[in-house]
């Protein structure tokens, strides 16, 4: 049973085994003090230890030149292997089936390319309704590419009416009723605007007894919620770094391809060099020879120094022990959030707030979602100008992140009180 107050919060962060965690990260400065940021859902607080770990290839880079390739203390030719377990451990993947590669949208579209393969007959695209803008884009403009209107092609999923987040059971019927001419499904794991997190693995079962392929876009869910991609047999997904993963803005992203596509040489995809196999990759061959799964994907050289910045990352989550530790502080510290926030309806003339991010921890990473009933915009700046970085969501939603590796129970705390407070005042 949760409380609301100061000396409970800071009970909990005396026994919160991940406490120290905090004390890697740096907090931006606001009137002099650290700002309570719950904004790691868009953007990630930069590790300590980044600088150090760029700094490295940029000394290399300058003792090695273009022999840092095989020379620096990590080379470069094959950097992006100093990734791949960690990556693994994160989506739930095999080492064959991740690689950290490119930005999110374009891999996104290579991986369309090679998994949206309509037919006349078997076309559509499952996506939802109010998905990030990114994602519209690249499955409208795969949709035109193969000459299908989008606005045939694609089957938006809309929450029922009177309702905010889609269910489960809406999803799979959309799967059946479309079962003939469904190509693709390919949906966000976690919807950015709602912070809802969708059945996977029950969608990707559906998916495939129609015979149609399944992915999913993980840039709300790599490093937020527990995430078993290869045994929920989902066939393609695509990461960002610089949310949960705290990689920096543009951070690399990355992409999983199940294990079974791993030899099949026969899907398409748009090949580059540094997808060739690297045994034959320097001998230059003038055809193409794809490297075991998900690398054959990959297009140009490793970008080293945004590698680094995520490499920084992911070695504090290999010590805070991934995900399993993360989500279960995860899940407590958003459930005092939400106890708070009722608190904070209850104790007011008329309730203001509404959280449409689903109640359900298994349904929800870390992020909710609060809709004002009134002057939510409003109420975003005075809680910026308080120091507490959150941020707004069109047209009426702000969402708030506390992000386990380096929030408080008392950030929960402090927000709540200064939510209240401006919340009681324009009810006086």
């Amino acid at each position: 049973m949760f409380h609301n107050t100061l000396e409970f919060a800071q009970s909990l962060d005396r026994t919160d085994s991940l406490r120290a965690f905090r004390d890697r990260f740096y907090f931006p400065q606001i009137d002099g003090k650290d700002a309570i940021y719950f904004t790691g859902n868009s953007l990630g607080l930069q590790p300590k230890s980044t600088q150090h770990y760029v700094l490295n290839e940029l000394e290399d880079w300058a003792s090695y030149g273009v022999e840092g390739h095989f020379h620096s203390r990590m080379p470069w030719f094959r950097y992006q292997d100093f990734l791949t377990d960690q990556i693994a451990d994160l989506l739930g993947a095999k080492p064959v089936e991740v690689v950290a590669m490119n930005s999110l949208t374009t891999n996104l579209h290579l991986l369309l390319v090679s998994f949206y393969r309509p037919t006349k007959s078997r076309y559509k695209i499952i996506c939802e309704y109010d998905a990030f803008p990114s994602d519209l884009y690249a499955v409208q403009s795969q949709a035109a590419f193969h000459g299908f209107d989008p606005e045939d092609a694609i089957v938006y999923l809309k929450p029922r009416d009177g309702e905010v987040a889609l269910r489960d059971e809406d999803v799979l019927s959309a799967i059946g009723k479309h079962a003939d001419t469904l190509s693709t499904v390919m949906l966000g794991a976690v919807n950015y605007y709602t912070g809802q997190f969708f059945d996977l693995a029950a969608i990707s079962s559906a998916a495939h007894q129609v015979g149609a392929t399944v992915g999913f876009n993980l840039a709300h869910a790599a490093g937020n919620v527990l995430l078993r991609l290869h045994d929920w047999n989902v066939d393609y997904a695509c990461f960002c770094s610089y949310k949960y993963l705290n990689a920096g803005p543009g951070g690399v992203s990355g992409i999983f391809v199940h294990e079974r596509f791993a030899d099949d040489h026969t899907i398409p995809r748009l090949a580059g060099w540094w997808g060739n196999d690297p045994e034959t990759r320097f001998k230059m061959p003038r055809t193409f020879v794809p490297a075991q799964g998900a690398r054959s994907w990959q297009q140009s050289n490793a970008p080293v120094l945004s590698m680094s910045a995520l490499k920084a990352s992911l070695d504090i989550f290999s010590d805070a022990g991934m995900m399993p530790s993360l989500r279960a502080k995860s899940e407590q510290l958003t459930g005092f959030l939400e106890f708070i926030i009722a608190q904070i309806n209850t104790s007011l003339s008329e309730p203001l707030i509404d959280i449409i991010t689903p109640s359900m921890p298994s349904r929800r990473g870390c992020q909710l979602s609060m809709v004002f009933r009134k002057d939510g915009r409003d109420i975003f700046r005075q809680l910026t100008e308080s120091g507490i970085i959150v941020d707004w969501r069109e047209p009426d939603v702000i969402r708030v992140a506390p992000v386990p590796l380096y929030n408080s129970y008392e950030d929960v705390f402090r927000f709540g009180e200064c939510l209240k407070q401006i919340l009681t005042h324009r009810q006086r």
